[in-house]
């Protein structure tokens, strides 16, 4: 199965910690097409030599190849807006997460959406609980 993760990046990395712990307990699920996203470092190594378009069509062909959608939503970001906006046009499952206690709030348009799964966490303890639930409702059911 591949994931598609997407959360903060230009907009604010205050939470790469826990997008990293996120991508690892990921990994459990499927292949996280974007364990980039954890590292400041390999942000910087990897997109600073690329151009806008050249990540939008990378990020894109991603989303086109995954079987669903993971995006952290406790910071803002046109990016992963627009992203989980793409996500849905083609049909994944989308599960928004946002962090209680935040200093932002979520958009309308995310957590108002039919189209999005949309949970609140106070704690990563709680996000594993989370993840076994929409993985079990939404996963690809493979034959042997």
């Amino acid at each position: 199965m591949n994931i598609y993760f997407c959360g903060s990046i230009r907009g604010g990395r205050g939470l790469a910690k826990t997008y990293a712990e996120m991508i690892g307990m990921l990994e459990a699920y499927g292949k996280v097409l974007t364990e980039h996203l954890g590292s400041d470092e390999e942000i910087e190594s990897k997109d600073r030599i690329m151009s806008d378009k050249e990540i939008h069509d990378r990020d894109f062909q991603w989303i086109e190849e995954s079987d669903l959608l993971v995006a952290e939503v406790s910071i803002p970001s046109l990016g992963v807006g627009y992203e989980i906006g793409r996500a849905i046009a083609l049909g994944k499952p989308v599960l928004c997460l946002f962090r209680t206690g935040s200093e932002f709030t979520v958009s309308a348009m995310i957590a108002g959406s039919d189209n999005v799964e949309m949970k609140y966490y106070q704690n990563l303890e709680e996000v594993k609980d989370l993840f076994d639930a929409f993985f079990n409702a939404n996963a690809p059911h493979r034959t042997s």
